[in-house]
């Protein structure tokens, strides 16, 4: 397969005259501030908002689309491009965001203002920041009338944020022809990171499985004044507490090591030769003890976790109630089915007596590299940021991915933005915010990436 060159790509934008890239920026910028700007945070969503968004963007371009609602108010929309035989390749966002807490916002959430040189507001980086760059690459390639080698989809969402299911879960079961002759894909998930002057763009490739679960317990019911010598709240205590003492055995998976070997060559001595030879190293306690307090994210990409988010017991102090509950987060390694978790975990605390109960599993799953949309990514970042290097990564969250990757689609989470270590995203967090040049610079490498991979 034929991977055009990033430089020809730009001399081909200069040439037609199609793709004048700093009015396509211009363009983009207000397309993300106006998308900040609408408001579907999550819950409850009320994602149509953002449909009627694009759909007016569509319309005034003159291209058709489909939309849907999973349930009142919760969108979907999506549009095509068609092309040659070649299998599609989708590009797939999520309009919705999460909630956010203005008290500790410096400007209002959903502002879409520019100050400093950054775009702010929630949004900005998750996901309607990189949304919009499909957006601008969708809206290019259609304005340039070249022929394309496969069809090219583009695929709005709802529901993301609380695990898809009146997005791309109800979008397979009800609209499955949008999946249909979808070979690849390219979502939320990765990201270029600079460490002085060494670029560095993350591939997510597979992502820790969520296995959401509530333990419950049940016994004798009574006043506070005389405790038994078991009680439900007392059973779900000691399952945590067992829990807490017996943190999950590192291992490493394949993606991990590979990612962990392409970090050490940029990092500082103390970590680089552990991170070189992380299958070895996770075999020395006092080397894991200090990867989780000083690198959570990375520890949690060596071992299942769970982490304790809810608890319930008595409405009355001075009730001892008959049940008890707790929820735990947990986050398998994509190596094995989350039944056989539970199981395991089953086996570690289950002669506390409480049941446990599965509120939500994903199914564990693993993108090749060996595509063209994979080395198109390695080709074009590299020609466009010389000395940057690509690596496949593993997500410690979980995307829409997950969903197509269970349908055989190569699915990529891609963004390349670049993020310098250290700089504020605000990501989930306060003043989310995103680099308008280096978001200006993410619509032309995006378009170049794509472009290598639907153009012969």
């Amino acid at each position: 397969m034929k991977i055009i060159k990033a430089g020809i790509v730009i001399l081909f934008f200069i040439f037609c005259g199609v793709l004048k890239s700093q009015t396509l920026e211009d363009e983009a910028v207000g397309w993300l501030q106006n998308y900040i700007q609408i408001d579907t945070i999550n819950p409850p969503g009320n994602e149509y908002r953002a449909v009627d968004f694009l759909a007016e963007i569509f319309e005034a371009e003159g291209i058709e689309y489909q939309t849907a609602e999973s349930a009142p108010g919760r969108g979907n929309i999506w549009a095509r491009l068609e092309g040659g035989n070649e299998p599609g390749l989708i590009l797939l966002q999520h309009s919705d965001v999460v909630p956010a807490d203005e008290e500790f916002w410096t400007i209002p959430v959903l502002s879409g203002a520019i100050r400093d040189g950054v775009i702010l507001g929630r949004g900005a980086r998750d996901m309607k920041g990189l949304g919009t760059l499909q957006l601008a690459t969708f809206i290019a390639l259609h304005r340039s009338g070249v022929e394309l080698n496969r069809d090219v989809v583009f695929l709005a969402t709802a529901d993301e944020e609380a695990g898809g299911m009146f997005g791309v879960g109800w979008l397979i079961e009800n609209r499955p022809e949008i999946f249909e002759d979808i070979g690849i894909l390219l979502n939320e998930g990765g990201g270029g990171s600079r460490v002085g002057q060494s670029v560095v763009f993350s591939v997510e490739v597979t992502q820790k499985v969520p296995v959401w679960l509530r333990l419950y317990a049940i016994d004798q019911p009574g006043h506070g004044s005389s405790p038994r010598t078991t009680s439900s709240v007392t059973r779900i205590v000691q399952a945590l507490n067992t829990l807490l003492e017996n943190p999950f055995p590192p291992r490493i998976i394949g993606p991990v090591n590979e990612y962990f070997s392409a970090l050490s060559v940029d990092m500082e001595e103390e970590w680089a030769g552990s991170y070189a030879n992380i299958q070895s190293a996770i075999n020395d306690p006092n080397f894991v003890a200090k990867l989780h307090d000083a690198r959570p994210g990375h520890n949690s990409l060596i071992r299942d976790t769970c982490s304790m988010t809810r608890m319930s017991g008595s409405n009355k102090i001075n009730v001892i109630p008959p049940t008890a509950w707790a929820e735990l987060d947990c986050r398998i390694l994509p190596d094995k089915p989350a039944d056989q978790f539970i199981s395991e975990l089953d086996d570690l605390i289950g002669y506390t007596g409480v049941e446990i109960q599965k509120i939500m599993a994903f199914t564990p799953a693993i993108s090749e590299t060996n595509s063209r949309l994979y080395r198109a990514i390695d080709s074009v970042t590299q020609e466009l940021h010389p000395g940057s290097r690509v690596l496949p990564s593993v997500s410690t969250g979980f995307t829409d991915s997950h969903f197509t990757r269970d349908l055989g689609i190569i699915s990529y989470g891609f963004n390349p933005i670049i993020t310098s270590r250290g700089e504020h995203t605000g990501v989930h967090g306060n003043d989310e915010q995103v680099g308008e040049e280096a978001f200006r610079r993410g619509v032309g490498d995006f378009y170049a990436v794509v472009r290598n991979v639907v153009i012969d």
